[in-house]
């Protein structure tokens, strides 16, 4: 069973901090910085599992995940997604996009751990 993430986020020192730290437990880790082609991205690297900043240049991470939803494919795909802003209106829209969990920055890594974990284990059972 592989265990890829794609990590979309444009904080190189969270990129960093969270491909180290999913890289100790095991886990294949890719990265991309940019919001315009993230889609396009996340179809050829076929991950289990995509980590989604929500302010990405280019493009949302709220966009992003809408359009990633519109393909068959991706429908039931793990999405974690963070934000530095915890509104409960960013939270409510992520969920109406079909977020698979919403994480607020500053995060723990066992928060992160603990929700990459979940969202691997829910979808190897579906």
């Amino acid at each position: 069973m592989s265990r890829k993430v794609l990590l979309i986020e444009d904080e190189p020192n969270i990129t960093e901090a969270i491909r180290f730290l999913l890289t100790r437990e095991g886990w294949q880790v890719e990265t991309h910085a940019e919001g315009t082609d993230a889609v396009q991205v996340i179809l050829a690297a076929e991950p289990d599992l995509v980590i989604l900043d929500v302010m990405l240049p280019g493009k949302s991470g709220m966009d992003v995940l809408r359009d990633l939803r519109e393909h068959e494919n991706m429908a039931r795909l793990p999405v974690l997604m963070l934000t530095a802003r915890g509104q409960s209106r960013d939270r409510e829209m992520a969920e109406n996009a079909g977020v698979s969990r919403f994480m607020t920055k500053p995060f723990s890594n066992s928060e992160v751990l603990t929700a990459v974990r979940d969202l691997h284990a829910q979808a190897s059972q579906s």
